[in-house]
């Protein structure tokens, strides 16, 4: 039998980045791969090089028009009417809402969902966003409630938030930390010569802590460090906290930090870096981090879900309270002043990453959860 494999997902670059080797390894097996994405035309077209038939759909990560929100839920209808997947893969909140709950009314023989972080409906406490969690979580109940479904939590922070709200049954939930990375691809490299550079690798956004960043380097420049301060990240007009190219330009102009652009070969940029700087507010399993450790670099990041379980303090980088400009700074500094100290810590966040944060390993467990739901399909 000829298996079908749906994924549902928030935008092109994120499934390109972190589940088209998943696509790739099903593929593999002979199964039927489609994956459904808002169209962007470069990553469209990565998918489709790939093998994997690709899908537009009319999802807006930071949409809250009904109308529009009902069309996308109508479109993974259509979708799943059309294709009738043995399996739907549905990836972060929005997909696994209206996915979710578009799966279960067709009786798809099994459904997946994957859970990179809990996002700003979890994250803020405003009227608005209270009276969207309250609703939306009728609705999470109904989507995770298939009666073959798994979800899988990057962190144990995210799987108890879910558990013990009672949206999802415990002994239906993976743990499969992050999505891992390519160490080939990913390898280790020495610092570069000449002055000490700080990254920040991340969409320009308030929730990954970029006002907190920028602030530091602000602090770090006022006291006479000798370090230069990169944004590598493209900004996201999808999300509320976005940042405006206007807002980025001015930073420029004052001389706090440099505005490296989205990047294709992450490898050579983080390579271009000393530090990695990621003062995010919540995360679910930040890719970033283990591919900063993978090259070998430490990293200055929050105190948060997903950013501790990555980074251990003190070993493979220093971690900060969130929303912490001045400790973010701190840390920064000791880690720039401190050339034995940062190098210690990137070799052995390296070797953290050869041991647990592999990417045959993500594809392996992510495999499983498969064969555990369509026993036979292999």
């Amino acid at each position: 039998m000829n298996t079908r494999l749906l994924f549902l997902g928030n935008n092109g670059p994120t499934f390109v980045t972190h589940r088209l080797v998943l696509a790739r390894a099903a593929k593999a097996r002979g199964w039927q791969v489609h994956a459904a994405v808002p169209y962007q035309e470069v990553w469209t077209d990565r998918i489709r090089v790939a093998g994997i038939a690709a899908h537009d759909i009319p999802l807006k990560r930071g949409g809250r028009d009904p109308v529009g929100e009902w069309r996308l839920f109508r479109t993974c209808q259509r979708l799943i009417a059309d294709i009738r997947p043995d399996i739907v893969h549905c990836i972060t909140l929005k997909p696994i809402l209206y996915g979710g709950i578009a799966a279960r009314l067709a009786r798809v023989p099994a459904v997946v969902h994957a859970m990179t972080g809990l996002g700003y409906l979890f994250l803020y406490q405003d009227w608005r966003t209270r009276l969207q969690r309250a609703a939306a979580l009728r609705g999470y109940a109904f989507a995770l409630g298939h009666p073959n479904a798994r979800a899988i939590f990057q962190n144990e922070h995210d799987r108890a938030a879910f558990v013990e709200r009672g949206l999802v049954n415990a002994e239906r939930v993976a743990m499969i930390p992050g999505v891992g990375v390519d160490l080939a691809e990913f390898a280790a490299q020495p610092e570069p010569e000449g002055p000490v550079v700080v990254g920040f690798p991340a969409r320009i956004i308030g929730d990954k802590g970029v006002h907190e960043f920028v602030a530091a380097a602000r602090q770090l420049k006022a006291a006479g460090v000798q370090a230069r301060f990169a944004l590598i990240g493209r900004t996201d007009p999808d999300n509320p906290t976005e940042v405006a190219e206007a807002t980025i330009r001015g930073w420029e102009a004052e001389g706090v930090v440099e505005w490296w652009g989205f990047r294709f070969d992450m490898p050579a940029a983080y390579a271009r870096c000393h530090i990695l700087c990621l003062p995010s507010y919540m995360e679910g399993w930040p890719k970033v981090l283990v591919e900063a450790a993978a090259i070998g670099r430490p990293a200055v990041t929050t105190d948060v879900p997903g950013c501790r379980d990555v980074v251990r303090d003190g070993e493979t980088g220093l971690l900060v309270p969130p929303r912490d400009a001045a400790a973010t700074a701190a840390a920064l500094r000791r880690m720039i002043e401190d050339t034995a100290l940062r190098r210690r810590m990137g070799v052995k966040a390296r070797a953290r990453a050869e041991v647990e944060f592999s990417v045959d390993r993500f594809v392996a467990d992510s495999l499983a959860v498969y064969d555990a739901l369509l026993p036979g399909r292999r």
